[in-house]
């Protein structure tokens, strides 16, 4: 489990640092909580699409689900916020 975690970490880091920056918005969306919630449940529910017993094959699909789910959601952001996380991101960069 901790390695599915760990690899799926390196594959979204930029994109979940986004999503968890939209969750604490104080104008985000309630269907972005949810669709977040989810995604976890998902992710550590032993329930999933290709079964992990499938050798390479299970992991697949929580590598190609998670991201594309993340993306999608980052992507119907009302432009408010996500011009907020764009200034963040910036600045963050800027700092380091």
């Amino acid at each position: 489990m901790f390695k599915r975690l760990s690899m799926l970490w390196m594959l979204v880091r930029g994109d979940a640092r986004r999503l968890w920056w939209a969750l604490r918005h104080p104008d985000a969306p309630g269907w972005l909580k949810l669709g977040t919630v989810g995604l976890v449940v998902y992710l550590v529910s032993p329930v999933d699409l290709i079964p992990d017993m499938m050798p390479l094959l299970g992991v697949v699909d929580d590598i190609v689900i998670i991201p594309a789910a993340i993306r999608w959601m980052l992507s119907r952001l009302p432009a408010s916020i996500r011009v907020d996380l764009d200034k963040r991101e910036r600045s963050g960069r800027a700092g380091a």
